[in-house]
């Protein structure tokens, strides 16, 4: 049987929860996190070098790349959660799943930082304006050229247009062969992005196609089966990834030299897991709490960063508790109010947006 012969129709239906994709995800945020808290921050425009870790710093340096990584996950899930949808029911189920914990997030963020302002140094330092927190709240202040509440909100922008352009496929009707296109062209395009005209640049997005024309290309296997094709393109996005990841290394500036090998290897093994999980390897886990943890992530991240500088500030000024103790208390705390969010706000509130703009 020829491999276009295998992918026209689906392989065997799995139902199985994947907890070691919601394993992956809390990997990636608590990465993020790592990084923000041990390498990346500033206060009053300053870096404080009492609140880096002077051994793990090394190493939680490369939590940055929790944000490609979610871009690769995210490829896998949308395409897994677009097939067999009309237009509306994937966009009330996209709707659903990003709003309310955002909503949720930017009011507690823009609420804590006005009440204990503390300037970080990055563009969003300062207290937000009615004006600003209701413009984030559209999840659209970035393309308004209007000032983030909290400066992890711009992967939600490049989110964004992965899902109109995946609402495109949608619309048009999903086919093995018509996502296998679609991950073929954007490569290609990515590829070609610097020959380009700039104004492609939003749409084309060449630093970040890769990661989800690789997720796609898993959803794809998963769903259909491996085929030559699928492989090419998960070996063509990585191919194209790995220049970027060197590039995106160089740019930066921590205080200590940071190597681009490790990159390299964790995006590729990041790359391998994923496979994994695409090929059925890690459907026998049955590890429930890993559910939950997938469920927090989400808030989490959009948590993180500001009110966890704030958090820090605020321990550090009434205590002399080790660096360590610090970080791991502030990711403790904050992953305790996503629960909150994620119990209060996002489940009660998604499936009824859910069915209300599913009609």
């Amino acid at each position: 049987m020829t491999s276009s012969m295998t992918a026209a129709r689906p392989a065997t239906a799995r139902t199985t929860r994947l907890h070691a994709l919601d394993g992956l995800r809390l990997v990636c945020a608590l990465g993020v996190a790592g990084y923000h808290y041990s390498v990346s921050w500033r206060l009053d425009g300053v870096r404080l070098p009492e609140y880096h870790l002077p051994t793990a710093g090394h190493v939680l340096v490369y939590g940055f790349l929790g944000v490609e990584m979610f871009f690769l996950i995210s490829g896998f899930v949308i395409g897994m959660s677009a097939f067999d949808r009309t237009l509306r029911q994937f966009a009330a189920a996209r709707i659903a799943r990003l709003y309310p914990a955002f909503w949720a997030c930017v009011v507690l963020t823009a609420g804590v930082v006005t009440v204990w302002p503390v300037s970080t140094g990055v563009p969003v330092s300062g207290v937000p304006t009615v004006r600003e927190i209701l413009v984030n709240l559209t999840m659209l202040a970035e393309p308004a050229g209007v000032r983030l509440v909290d400066t992890v909100y711009w992967t939600l922008w490049v989110e964004l247009r992965f899902y109109l352009l995946f609402a495109l496929l949608v619309m048009w009707g999903l086919t093995y062969r018509k996502v296998a296109g679609f991950a073929t062209v954007w490569l290609v395009a990515a590829w070609a992005g610097p020959l380009l005209p700039d104004w492609t640049e939003p749409v084309v997005m060449p630093d970040f196609a890769p990661y989800f024309a690789i997720g796609v290309a898993l959803c794809l296997m998963r769903r259909f089966g491996p085929t030559p094709w699928l492989w090419g393109l998960v070996a063509g996005g990585w191919l194209l990834v790995l220049p970027r990841m060197a590039a995106r290394v160089a740019e930066l500036r921590p205080g200590f030299e940071v190597p681009a090998a490790p990159a390299l290897v964790i995006i590729t093994l990041a790359v391998a897991a994923l496979t994994a999980i695409a090929l059925g390897a890690t459907d026998h886990w049955n590890v429930r709490w890993l559910a939950t943890a997938g469920a927090l992530t989400y808030p989490f991240y959009l948590l993180h960063q500001r009110i966890g500088y704030t958090a820090l500030r605020g321990a550090r000024e009434g205590t002399e508790l080790p660096a360590w103790l610090l970080l791991s208390a502030t990711v403790a705390l904050l992953l305790g109010v996503a629960w909150l969010v994620h119990r209060f706000v996002e489940g009660p509130l998604a499936p009824r947006l859910r069915s209300f703009v599913a009609g």
